[in-house]
């Protein structure tokens, strides 16, 4: 995966996949998201699908990051053994926690990353020297900002080589505010101004979860530039319900 356009401002759009199914990453990944992130934090899905659904996405060119459930280092190294671009880490509070993160997606010297080399990132070792030298560069770090502690720890966070990408999670971030959902609360714009300056200072991206589609202005305009919207169960339920409502009125007339 070229994250190079990130790297250079360009904004890059996902979705989450949350279901844990084939089908539904190919769809999306077709669909024309840049990236996708494979949920296994709140998804439906296990690790033993995310295989599956990677293969399914090679076809698309879409980016694949797996959100892991924490840094453990044999969970990380084991999804990105399998292919994955990146790995999204879900509250991250402090520098140390981001470094320990980080380390789990580097090989030693400058992690802590197991070596093997038959698998199916480095195709199955037909190419392990060359992924191993460049996945340090290659593969993201997507570290979430979204308690308290980790807005007042930002700017260390930040500092931390190779936190690519802050990842600003509204939902919980709100939720251990005590401002639930409530976007436009002066609390979490202050949280958003602080996550953005601290990327600024130390050349990370921004990257968020939308409500809605109708969003993406007001936080491209604050320096997001890593941006997912929806998910598989999402767009299925949504669609699922908007249906079967088209019915009964037509059913009712």
């Amino acid at each position: 995966m070229n994250w190079k356009p990130l790297q250079q401002g360009e904004a890059q759009l996902g979705c989450f996949l949350s279901m844990g199914s084939a089908v539904n990453a190919e769809i999306i990944g077709r669909a024309g998201f840049d990236f996708v992130v494979i949920d296994l934090e709140h998804g439906i899905g296990s690790e033993k699908d995310v295989l599956g659904q990677l293969q399914a996405l090679s076809g698309s060119g879409t980016g694949a990051i797996v959100r892991v459930e924490c840094h453990d280092r044999q969970r990380v190294h084991r999804i990105l053994d399998l292919g994955a671009h990146g790995i999204m880490f879900p509250r991250v509070n402090n520098a140390q926690e981001a470094r320990l993160a980080v380390a789990a997606m580097r090989y030693p010297p400058d992690g802590v990353r197991g070596v093997a080399t038959l698998v199916r990132a480095s195709n199955y070792g037909a190419d392990f020297g060359g992924y191993q030298a460049a996945s340090k560069e290659a593969l993201l770090g997507v570290l979430q900002i979204e308690t308290p502690e980790g807005v007042a720890n930002v700017e260390e966070i930040a500092a931390v080589d190779g936190a690519d990408v802050l990842f600003i999670g509204p939902y919980d971030l709100t939720q251990g505010m005590g401002i639930f959902r409530e976007f436009d609360h002066p609390k979490f714009v202050d949280a958003l101004n602080k996550t953005a300056a601290a990327a600024n200072r130390h050349g990370r991206t921004l990257g968020i979860l939308l409500s809605s589609p109708d969003d993406y202005g007001r936080y491209r305009d604050l320096g997001f530039r890593f941006i997912t919207c929806g998910s598989d169960l999402g767009v299925l339920t949504v669609g699922a319900r908007e249906l079967s409502q088209t019915l009964r009125t037509a059913r009712g007339a």
